[in-house]
């Protein structure tokens, strides 16, 4: 009887460590983490632009339109409530995508006002604000895609065989959503000087 109990208990072992409930379930974190790391770099380009806006306009207040859409588009960036809820909704994802792609749109703008004003590019306060911004934009881009890789590596694990079942009959987690292109991103913007 010893070693048949011995068997169940070595079967039982062996089909609960190749269940994957544990691999889901860190999987699920690094998306919350990777999640998080995006977050980050979006306020540290929240926290940038007040003070890349306030150089503009020492140079340029004539050009108050596109401080203001800058402004604006922070504010409305600022009224979603970022947190890892955020990657189990894909509307709230695309809202808070969207607010991110507006906010670019209009540094895109205000970057073209300063090609316009030599002088202001001239000034050390505003090329560095701009290279923090810029550096900022590649972490943003480097932050997405961790996320996307991370989602993608959890997506797969409660797809996949045995893990599956796992979380069909006990985690119940669902598919997270990646970033996605911008409408109109494939093609690519004309610069004009």
């Amino acid at each position: 009887m010893k070693p048949m109990k011995t068997l169940i208990l070595i079967l039982l072992a062996t089909l609960l460590t190749g269940c994957g409930y544990n691999v889901m379930q860190t999987r699920e974190e690094a998306v919350f983490a990777a999640w998080g790391d995006v977050e980050a770099t979006y306020q540290r380009r929240a926290d940038l632009i007040p003070n890349l806006v306030e150089v503009v306009k020492g140079y340029a207040k004539h050009e108050a339109e596109t401080l203001t859409a800058v402004t604006e588009a922070r504010a409305k960036i600022g009224s979603i409530q970022a947190n890892k809820d955020l990657v189990n909704s894909p509307e709230a994802l695309a809202k808070f995508q969207q607010a991110q792609g507006q906010l670019s749109g209009a540094l895109s703008r205000l970057m073209v006002v300063v090609e316009r004003y030599p002088d202001l590019k001239a000034n050390q306060n505003f090329m560095d604000l701009q290279n923090q911004l810029e550096g900022t934009e590649n972490r943003i881009n480097v932050a997405r895609t961790r996320y996307n890789k991370s989602v993608e590596e959890f997506n797969v694990s409660i797809r996949t065989f045995p893990n599956s079942m796992t979380n069909s009959l006990m985690l119940h987690l669902v598919r997270k959503e990646p970033f996605k292109a911008e409408e109109g991103a494939k093609v690519a913007p004309k610069v004009k000087f």
